[in-house]
């Protein structure tokens, strides 16, 4: 690093030469420790450098012999063809046959030799006389060597030494006559220095090859021990072997797993243990690590880059502390080396530590899993499921019948009531649900009763107290493997609120260690049921005060036939809440619908319905229309509001209500709403419609706003529904699911209203209701109109006595005579207050209704009378007095064009004649 410093120090310097120099100095350096044959490196290139030699000598002689050999065949095949070719051509035969044959065969045999390029071709006689050859001096001799084959008629190959010509490759045909006799033959033959000669010509491209292969080779050689050097570092085989022995008997004779592994996550070595230790499959050694079937952190912690030192990995039964560290920093290629250890000694503590673990991990879900609801029974339940099948294989919750009724136990009784049972399988043969249970005092359950701690039976078999219960089913609980029993009392504040029974039949049996989770069990429990009991309490004295101020029976009345439904939310579910219902009879036959909800649950909420409720029941003895009784009562609820928030805080800002007046004589309902549902209207042939009520905020909201009303004129049988939102609405089902399911249970004709409040429940009511639900199904009657008779009357006293007379007859045709006189005297003082204190337009209206005739008088004043008692000097002021005596009821009630004052008359005779009221009016104290 220094020198290159300096020669950036320095750019004029002579940089470039030198580092050409050091790198040929380098060059130069390397070869000779490459060729040094004590080096492992030297020895393997001198041995592949004598191996491809050898190759390529075996390969040039092989060649060169199948050169030959190749030039030899040619030969023999060039000279068949000349001698077949020479013997078979046109007058070779003839000039055989005839008288010179050397004369006639010599020049062509000459043309043809020089033509084909071979060395002769020598045609001689049967016996053996040449007639050709390419020496003149050799026509007429003898032929050397054997020719019996082709004297025979067959084709001779061989190789002769031919006078004349030398060593040549030979071949004789015969020429025969047309009857197969040989007439003479042909030789043909090309000598073997010829031969030589072409594979002469062949050899320097056989050797140039042999050579260029030979430094390719050898080039190959030197760069595999360069890098060969390299690895080995230059050291000779001896060092090599001692190195490898070194290693080998570190490698796998240590008590430690070593794998190396590469930067791709390969794994290139694993000793012995190593492979023992995480029980690796058969030669693993070049696979990735995801492959070896390792644990996931197992895998991870081998497969990342993390430097790490002692962790603690579980692998199969094994605990091992493992320790990675990274091989690029001390020289090596990228990657790591592992080392793992066996703690085997930590198993114990290992396996402590996994039941700690699992038993908190138990307490924990059961601290989260019991108690979620506000219901005894369910809290009961959620105890054996949190128990089977993770601490025992059967658990049983027992609990006083106080405390299902959710008042406070006086003492330890050991009369319980199965409250809940899970168990691993259905046919146990535990006592089953809602099963009423004594306990002997021997039994493991009675002494948890009385004594308020924990019982363990670790071996059932070898105890008997409890069997003497029931020595039958104890009989089948050890036939069906059940073995260990804890029983705890479930105890809260002081007070044993029942037991819990934990068994065991295929896990070990109970230790001591198992008694304090149950024990902690059960506590979490009592505390959950303790909470369930007292809401059950508080839930029980909500729904009997809301009970109570609710209607118990519905009033008589002419107007409409009605059925209702309440049911209280469910306890541990939504609590007892404030819906409520109302039926108010009122004047002229006329009937007030009233349904309404509180927001909340609870003691508040139904006391809050109950202050409502009689609050409403005040404005109709006003006889308020709807609107105006919805405005006052929002008005008192915000008031209320005001007041209770700064001295309780508690508010019902948020109470809705449906207020509807229903008119049998005109088939007309007004209907008022603040924040709540609207009523469904089911028409007698059965078609179910939602009317277009406008809706106001609900009630303490309106902030003094107009309420707007809806008038429905309702054929008679039609049905009018009131409902609260519980009905409709769940967290499971949203506001339209619950409506198009209300229209489809009242949608069938012909019906009464206690069928369709049954239809109705039937279809929407959920298993356990979260909220107050409050029903009202009205079916709607019209007044007779003969039993109805309306004058005008002038604003004239002398128009009262036709009108007495007129409603005479009236009565005499409905048959009321005995209160004819009465009658009379009633609309004679009302119709005389209307002519006298009231305005235009006046009507007169008797109802005869079924057990009462009322008598109304209408006029365009605003002005109330007011009944007094008059002195003695008054000459008027006795006729309200008279009224009421004579009515069972009378009032006053006011309309958008004036007032009418009405009167209720009993169909029976009255008790005291006018004399007698008259006497008690003027009695002698007076005068």
């Amino acid at each position: 690093m220094h020198r290159r410093d300096s020669r950036q120090s320095d750019p004029a310097g002579p940089a470039r030469p030198a580092d050409g120099r050091d790198a040929s100095r380098r060059s130069t350096a390397r070869l000779p420790s490459v060729l040094n044959v004590r080096s492992m490196a030297g020895q393997v290139l001198i041995l592949q450098v004598g191996v491809v030699l050898l190759i390529v000598v075996a390969a040039v002689v092989a060649l060169v012999l199948q050169a030959r050999s190749s030039s030899l065949q040619e030969a023999r095949n060039r000279s068949l063809v000349g001698a077949e070719t020479f013997a078979h051509a046109p007058g070779t035969l003839a000039a055989m046959k005839s008288a010179d044959p050397s004369k006639l065969l010599q020049p062509r045999a000459e043309e043809a030799r020089k033509r084909s390029g071979v060395n002769y071709i020598i045609a001689f006689s049967p016996s053996g006389v040449r007639w050709t050859h390419p020496d003149p001096h050799l026509v007429g001799k003898h032929v050397v060597g054997s020719y019996a084959d082709a004297l025979a008629g067959k084709v001779h190959q061989d190789v002769y030494n031919t006078p004349g010509v030398g060593r040549a490759v030979d071949t004789m045909v015969p020429v025969q006559d047309t009857d197969g006799k040989v007439v003479g033959m042909v030789s043909v033959g090309i000598t073997v220095k010829r031969v030589d000669r072409m594979v002469m010509e062949q050899l320097p491209l056989l050797l140039g090859s042999a050579a260029a292969g030979l430094v390719l080779v050898t080039g190959g050689s030197v760069l595999v021990s360069r890098r060969l050097r390299r690895q080995t570092r230059g050291l000779e085989p001896a060092e090599m072997t001692r190195m490898y022995e070194h290693h080998d008997a570190v490698l796998h004779s240590v008590r430690e797993g070593v794998l190396v592994i590469s930067a791709e996550g390969r794994l290139l070595l694993a000793n012995d243990e190593a492979c023992r230790l995480l029980d690796l499959p058969e030669d693993p050694t070049g696979r990735r690590i995801t492959e070896l079937g390792l644990s996931p952190p197992t895998t991870r912690l081998l497969a990342s880059d993390w430097t790490v030192t002692d962790r603690v990995v579980l692998a199969g039964e094994r605990l091992l502390a493992v320790n990675v560290r990274p091989t690029a920093p001390h020289g090596g290629p990228g990657g790591s080396v592992a080392t793992l250890r066996d703690t085997t000694e930590l198993r114990e503590l290992a396996g402590r530590a996994r039941v700690a673990r699992e038993r908190l991990q138990l307490l924990y879900d059961a601290g989260v899993r019991i108690g979620t609801t506000l219901d005894v029974v369910r809290t009961a339940e959620e105890l054996t499921e949190i128990a089977v099948p993770r601490f025992a294989d059967f658990a049983a919750v027992a609990l006083l019948d106080a405390v299902r009724r959710g008042e406070e136990p006086d003492g330890a009784s050991l009369v319980v009531h199965r409250t809940a049972v899970r168990a691993i399988r259905d046919d146990h043969p535990l006592h089953t649900v809602d099963e009423t249970i004594t306990w002997q005092p021997t039994t493991p359950q009675a002494q948890a009763l009385r004594g308020g701690h924990a019982v363990l039976e670790p071996d059932l078999r070898a105890t008997r107290n409890w069997r003497e219960q029931d020595p039958e089913r104890a009989r089948r609980m050890l036939d069906s493997g059940i073995h260990s029993l804890i029983t705890v009392p479930l105890q809260a504040r002081g007070i044993v609120l029942g037991v819990v029974d934990f068994w065991r039949s295929e896990q070990d049996s109970f230790t001591d260690e198992d008694l304090a989770v149950a024990e902690e069990l059960a506590a979490r429990a009592a505390v959950a049921i303790d909470n369930a009991r007292r809401y059950t309490r508080e839930h029980t004295m909500a729904a009997t005060l809301q009970r109570s101020l609710l209607p118990r029976a519905l009033p008589d009345q002419p107007a409409l036939d009605v059925a209702y439904r309440y049911l209280p939310a469910q306890a541990g579910v939504g609590g007892v809440g404030g819906d409520w219902f109302d039926v108010i009879p009122l004047p002229g036959t006329r009937v007030a619908l009233v349904v309404g909800d509180v927001v909340g649950h609870g003691l508040h909420a139904a006391a809050t319905m109950g202050r409502l409720r009689t609050v409403i029941h005040n404005f109709c003895a006003l006889d308020l229309p709807p609107d105006e009784l919805v405005g006052h009562l929002d008005e008192l609820v915000a008031q209320i509001d005001e007041t209770e928030t700064s001295e309780e805080g508690a508010a019902i800002t948020g109470a809705t209500c449906l207020f509807a007046i229903y008119d049998p004589v005109s088939g007309r309902c007004c209907v008022a709403r603040a924040g709540h549902p609207g009523p469904a209207l089911v028409s007698p042939d059965g078609t179910v419609v939602f009317p277009d009520v406008p809706v106001s905020p609900p009630l303490g909201l309106c902030a003094g706003m107009p309420v707007e009303t809806a008038e429905l004129q309702l054929a008679e049988g039609s049905r009018l529904v009131l409902y609260t939102d519980g009905l409709v609405e769940n967290r499971d089902r949203d506001l339209d699911t619950g409506l198009r399911l209300l229209a489809g249970a009242l949608g069938r004709p012909d019906r009464t209203p206690e069928q369709d409040c049954q239809a109705v429940l039937d279809a929407l009511l959920p298993d356990r209701p979260s909220d107050d639900i409050a029903l009202l199904v009205a079916r709607t009657r019209l007044t007779d109109p003969d039993r109805v008779a309306e004058w005008d009357v002038p604003s004239d006293p002398a128009a009262i006595a036709p009108l007495r007379a007129a409603a005479a007859r009236r009565l005499d045709a409905w048959g009321l005579d005995e209160i004819a006189f009465t009658t009379e005297l009633i609309l004679s003082e009302l119709v005389t207050n209307a002519i006298r204190y009231g305005s235009e337009p006046i009507q007169l209206r008797l109802l005869f209704n079924q057990d009462s005739l009322i008598c109304e008088v209408a006029d365009g004043s605003s002005t109330s009378p007011h009944m007094r008692r008059a002195a003695t000097t008054d000459e008027g002021g006795r006729g309200l007095f008279l009224v009421a005596q004579y009515a069972r009821r009378w009032g006053v009630r006011y309309t958008a064009r004036g007032k009418v004052i009405w009167s209720e008359q009993s169909l029976e005779a009255p008790e005291a004649g006018l004399d007698e009221a008259l006497l008690e009016e003027w009695d002698e104290s007076a005068l």
